[in-house]
């Protein structure tokens, strides 16, 4: 397989080459899931027929993958069960306006509207 296909596949998996050492390549984010991402990238790419060197705790073939948490896999399976259910429910927003009960009753419209009377001053200036 072509070296540049590689290079593709490498750059689309948040790799980049470094420049002090030609076919090396490191991870751009290692804090987001770095060592799943990494292993997952050389199994990939061994599959596809290239000779890839890793780290020994890199090495899909060499070591065990990390041990989930289930308290955590089960935190994040419980939050997003409650993302969905907020997804497919009506939303408040949306509700039609609460009508009545019908033991109140309307108000009767006032008879006369409420005045307010200003003089202005006799004298002087005026404002």
């Amino acid at each position: 397989m072509p070296a540049h296909l590689a290079h593709w596949y490498l750059t689309r998996q948040q790799f980049e080459p470094i420049p002090e050492r030609p076919g090396m390549y490191r991870l751009t984010n290692p804090d987001q899931d770095g060592m799943r991402r990494t292993r997952q990238t050389v199994h990939d790419l061994r599959n596809h027929g290239y000779a890839v060197r890793a780290d020994y705790s890199l090495d899909p073939t060499l070591t065990p993958g990390p041990r989930h948490n289930p308290i955590a896999v089960h935190a994040r399976t419980e939050r997003r069960s409650r993302i969905a259910q907020a997804a497919a429910g009506q939303s408040p927003q949306r509700a039609p306006a609460p009508s009545a009960p019908s033991s109140t009753r309307p108000l009767p419209p006032p008879t006369s509207a409420p005045t307010a009377r200003t003089t202005a001053p006799a004298s002087g200036r005026s404002r």
